[in-house]
């Protein structure tokens, strides 16, 4: 058993925003049917300020709001309980704000610079989904976006870890989000009502906290789960095999990348037996293509797993890599906090 005080990294909160699902704990399922017409939970969001906003960012800010109130860092009132230097946004998304792009190349086009708006231009920059986040919430600690493709929420997860242990944030919140809309449709050339069975284009987001094991103890609030090791290779096979060289042991949930056709999982050591198969969860065919956001996603659905399993460990991985023509595969670890570390 460890001491999950002395882990580097821990993840002390969950939240989410994707329609037909109540909390993050369901993504071991599929989404309902009918969910499409399920509530909007950006319909969640009250205030001022939200007309010049982009979905991804209403998305994020959702999903932020539960993780950063499940991890204790908010009141009922929405005010932060620790200092806001002391928190860090790390965001992921690859197709965030498309739709804002694409709609101020139009205007300049069609009427030059003249007809854009004051308003509307500051949500051009790729960063526009970690700043509202941090300026909504009043997070003033280390801001990073990641726009890197299949691998860039377990890059987000990464870059969170990496700041918490080097003591740049005493936690940092990560948020996964990607909308489904026509611009992200016209880039991705995802056409819309696509087959039966074949899901849409995934429309939503998931946070989580992250900080470490001394601060969680010492705000006595209770780990979910244990980051382990990360690692980021050309091919997905070497990604996956060098976190299990760094953290051996049996895993008992394998998260695939999108499109996992001929990417297959190093067998040595990876099941909880000689010969057993390891539980396969495909995010993305759950939920369709998720981009950016798929990282973030499969460790929210590992932390939902290893509820009551505190001595297993997830394997999370994105990219496939040279076996699916990506140019990268990350895969990162995670235990329950009942485990190893």
């Amino acid at each position: 058993m460890s001491d999950v005080a002395t882990a580097d990294a821990v993840i002390t909160g969950l939240g989410s925003a994707v329609r037909g699902l109540d909390g993050p704990l369901r993504l071991l399922g599929a989404l309902p049917d009918g969910h499409r017409t399920a509530a909007d939970p950006v319909g969640r969001l009250t205030g001022r300020g939200l007309r010049y906003k982009d979905r991804a960012t209403k998305l994020a800010m959702v999903a932020a709001q539960d993780a950063l109130r499940a991890a204790g860092l908010v009141d009922e009132s929405g005010g932060l309980t620790v200092p806001g230097e002391s928190v860090g946004v790390s965001a992921s998304t690859n197709y965030g704000n498309t739709d804002t792009v694409c709609e101020t190349v139009r205007t300049i086009a069609e009427s030059t610079y003249l007809g854009t708006s004051p308003m509307m231009l500051p949500a051009t920059s790729s960063n526009v989904v970690a700043s509202w986040v941090a300026i909504t919430h009043g997070l003033r600690g280390a801001n990073v976006t990641l726009c890197n493709g299949p691998t860039s929420g377990l890059d987000a997860v990464n870059w969170a870890r990496l700041l918490v242990v080097s003591g740049r944030a005493e936690r940092m919140l990560v948020v996964g989000v990607e909308p489904d809309n026509p611009a992200v449709r016209h880039v991705t050339g995802v056409a819309e009502g696509r087959a039966d069975g074949v899901p849409d284009l995934f429309d939503g987001a998931v946070a989580l906290v992250v900080e470490s094991g001394a601060s969680a103890a010492a705000r006595g609030v209770r780990a979910l789960a244990v980051l382990g090791p990360y690692a980021r290779r050309g091919r997905h096979a070497q990604a996956v095999a060098e976190v299990r060289r760094r953290r051996p042991g049996p895993v008992g949930l394998w998260c695939v990348p999108e499109h996992p056709e001929g990417v297959r999982a190093p067998a040595a050591g990876l099941g909880a037996g000689v010969g057993s198969a390891v539980p396969v969860h495909d995010l993305a065919a759950l939920y369709g293509p998720s981009s950016g956001a798929l990282g973030v996603l499969q460790c929210a659905a590992g932390v939902a797993w290893l509820s009551g399993r505190p001595d297993e460990m997830v394997l999370a991985s994105a990219g496939t890599g040279d076996a699916g023509g990506d140019d990268a595969s990350a895969a990162l670890l995670l235990a329950g906090a009942g485990g190893a570390v």
